[in-house]
């Protein structure tokens, strides 16, 4: 190789699959006998600028094989690879993950998930899922089994960005927790940052989850589904130009409530979602994405119960290619989360829900092999639907009944890059500027001294404050407004090619906060933005942490610590109620949490046997002190555990290949009980035994822990066959382990005693599916 000339040239393209042209996330681009490398972006796109000279560069990624290639770099190249699977080469498919870049890029605190490695892992009832696939890894959680959303590094479920193409998804969960609303056969891609978050990301102080759907199948017509014993899917996806353009469109429902209705049990459960795509190359400079997501739930009892809830997204982007080193993706963005509730035994509708539309637009610069910038702005604007209550029945005595929505602005720009400082550094900062508006149309509440909530001297407890007062605001009118700075940084220092320690520092602002005081969000739990009582979180926290990659590549270690401070964290008095409460700010207090913790993972990235164990020790833990000397805060004003405080969490998960036909999958979750509070006494009132309560979560649920298996049975079939399909057979629970969703205190009727009831949710459960493509 020769590099003495200080001439510089850029090789650059997009990197797709062979087989349907599909673009791929995350490939890496090495040059080989140098640091010079780059991964393909979310769009497959990747630049390298190095000097003029001879290389050899490798492209390698995750389940296909690996491309290497001598060129001649004397002139800016335009060079675009597709990547061939490995399952079309070899009689058996033998996953290798090149894992070696890790090491070397600053990014920490980030977990990649392949959708080949998450379709191996056994399932409750049999249906792949992405978010319980990423409890898997450490430092993630969940608040119980069957519940809802996701923990990471201690913070609550509502701190967690979750992305599907761009557009935010406010509720990941179908059926209250026991599926995700992601259908795995349309993702392409996820990532998770649980810290370290580069700038372009904020309004949340915990995490980002980005995920993205596949573009679709540019080259031929295809369709893959699966039938299971709840739910099903199918996916069809062609060309609408061929090599050009191409849609993709997936379905999926359940239909157990079907099976209740056959034995007169009227009762009902169920959801269905739908996933489009459509893209197009309009030349090699310009293409076009329009996608949405849908998916509603339905929960009913005996028809005087109906519960609907669900999500609807709408992104259309549209990437440019400046020059062979600056890319930008403008993006015009959709999402709804809507919640419906019909009580027609009272004779009542209601309905909540956000809304929120947003324009950014993101640049990508890829400036020199030494430093790649990206920067860019967005603006989104909140439509919040406290709740609506509507009769139902014109004998029902109910008047109608809007709550006062709330409407806000969140404007934000950033600038980050990623630079090599010397053969042995890499660091990644960058700078996030954001605000946040709080608007009319609506009425706000005045109280003496500006405080919502009094304190009692002689009862010693927090009650809602009488308003002195009120003032409107019209239409557009700044109620409150907020403004913050949000700096990102992160290092690594290789000790030789396969070992390297990094560190991180980011702020976080999170200006919607989620009205709740369960440890799993619901769907009647309500978005409320940041105003004068209630204020933007923001959270800080550091990292430092020790990656190594061991034989060839074939095993992986990383061990990482982390500590993070949140300030302005909503906790609520005694006795809150949050039921269609116009004036919430009356039962909130603003308080304060942190976390921290070690998280450990081993990996085996290659061979017929692979997967990995992960163990994270951590505490969560929040504080509320009095406001005055005079006030005895939230539990004292102490520091007392979160909902989401598990102390120990180990989760192992592995996958084997026997032969062509069989392959086979573990998982195994072992972690302490979600904190609670037990009575700690008990009183009798009116002949009546009251338990009395403590101090806050000073007690555990009994420990969680479960083993599931599986096993793929692939039949042996042509070749020259289209129709490719498998048997998952599965057994969530495989020891019946009872673990408890929660434990409550009730007099027994004959004796008068309190008494401890345990709910589980699951016991064993079998379940057997059939997935095929064609």
């Amino acid at each position: 190789m020769s590099s003495f000339s200080q001439e510089k040239f850029t090789i650059s393209g997009t990197i797709s699959d062979k087989k349907n042209n599909e673009t791929l996330i995350g490939v890496n681009v090495i040059v080989k006998g140098t640091k010079s490398s780059a991964i393909t972006n979310e769009y497959g796109f990747y630049s390298l600028t190095l000097p003029k000279g001879d290389y050899e560069i490798s492209i390698s990624y995750i389940s296909y094989e690996t491309i290497e290639e001598k060129i001649s770099l004397n002139q800016d190249i335009k060079k675009n690879y597709s990547l061939i699977e490995s399952g079309e080469l070899l009689q058996e498919v033998v996953i290798k993950e090149k894992v070696g870049t890790n090491t070397r890029k600053p990014e920490m605190s980030v977990n990649k998930m392949s959708i080949t490695t998450i379709k191996q892992m056994p399932v409750v009832l049999g249906e792949v899922d992405i978010i319980k696939s990423i409890l898997f890894l450490p430092g993630v959680t969940n608040a119980g089994e069957g519940q809802s959303g996701f923990n990471v590094r201690g913070g609550g479920a509502d701190q967690n960005l979750v992305l599907l193409d761009e557009a935010t998804i406010y509720n990941s969960s179908h059926l209250f927790g026991f599926f995700s609303v992601f259908n795995p056969d349309a993702i392409k891609d996820l990532k998770l940052y649980k810290g370290g978050v580069p700038s372009r990301f904020g309004g949340r102080a915990s995490s980002v989850l980005d995920i993205y759907q596949k573009d679709g199948n540019s080259t031929g017509f295809h369709m893959n589904g699966g039938i299971g014993l709840i739910s099903s899917r199918l996916l069809a996806e062609g060309p609408i130009v061929k090599n050009k353009g191409s849609f993709i469109v997936a379905g999926r429902g359940s239909y157990a409530h079907l099976f209740l209705k056959l034995s007169n049990n009227e009762n009902s459960a169920y959801f269905y979602d739908l996933n489009t795509k459509l893209n197009y190359k309009l030349n090699k400079n310009n293409n076009l994405y329009l996608s949405g997501y849908f998916g509603r739930d339905v929960f009913s009892l005996n028809q005087s119960f109906t519960n609907t809830y669900g999500n609807s997204t709408l992104n259309l982007r549209w990437n440019h290619l400046f020059s062979d080193q600056l890319f930008s993706n403008l993006s015009l963005i959709y999402s709804d989360y809507y919640y419906g509730l019909n009580l027609d035994f009272v004779g009542f509708n209601w309905d909540s829900g956000i809304k929120n539309y947003n324009i950014k637009y993101d640049f990508k610069y890829y400036l020199s092999d030494k430093i790649k910038m990206n920067f860019g702005a967005n603006g989104i604007y909140y439509d919040f639907n406290p709740g609506t209550i509507e009769p139902s029945r014109s004998d029902s005595g109910i008047n109608f009944r809007q709550l006062e929505k709330k409407f806000a602005f969140e404007p934000a720009f950033y600038v980050g890059a990623e630079q090599k400082l010397t053969d042995n550094i890499n660091i990644e900062y960058g700078l996030r500027y954001s605000l946040f508006y709080r608007l009319g149309n609506s009425t706000q509440n005045i109280y003496a001294n500006n405080q919502a909530v009094t304190f009692d001297n002689d009862l010693k407890i927090y009650e809602k404050a009488t308003p002195i007062g009120t003032e409107f605001y019209g239409k557009n009118k700044v109620i409150a407004d907020f403004n913050n700075l949000e700096p990102r940084f992160s290092v690594a220092y290789e000790l030789d090619e396969n070992k390297s320690v990094k560190a991180s520092y980011n702020r976080m602002v999170q200006y919607l906060q989620l009205v709740t005081n369960t440890a799993s969000p619901t769907p009647l739990d309500v978005w409320t933005p940041s105003d004068n009582f209630i204020k933007p979180q923001i959270a800080d926290q550091i990292a430092v942490g020790y990656f190594a990659n061991f034989k060839e590549d074939a095993y992986s270690l990383e061990v990482e610590s982390f500590f993070k401070k949140v300030k302005n964290r909503m906790d609520y008095i005694d006795g809150a109620d949050l039921i269609a409460n116009e004036a919430i700010e009356q039962v909130i207090l603003n308080g304060e949490m942190r976390s921290y913790g070690l998280e450990v993972m081993f990996k085996k990235n290659t061979g017929k046997f692979n997967g990995w164990i992960s163990y994270t020790l951590s505490r969560s833990e929040q504080k509320t002190p009095g406001r005055t000397a005079n006030e005895t805060g939230i539990n004292n004003g102490n520091w007392y555990r979160s909902a989401y405080d598990k102390t120990h969490n180990v989760a192992i998960t592995s996958s084997y290949k026997l032969n062509k036909k069989w392959n086979f999958g573990t998982n195994f979750v072992l972690q302490t009980g979600q904190p609670v509070t037990y009575p700690n006494g008990q009183y009798t009132y009116q002949g009546i035994t009251v338990p009395s309560y403590g101090l806050r979560n000073e007690n555990n649920l009994p420990l969680y822990h479960h083993l599931d298996i599986s096993a793929t049975l692939t039949p042996k079939r042509s070749d020259n066959k289209r129709w490719k399909g498998e048997w998952v057979f599965s057994v969530y629970n495989l020891y019946a382990r009872k673990n408890a969703a929660s434990i409550s205190f009730r007099q027994n009727q004959d004796s008068g005693q309190n008494e401890a009831i345990k709910l589980s949710i699951f016991g064993i459960v079998p379940a057997v599916s059939y997935n095929f493509k064609f």
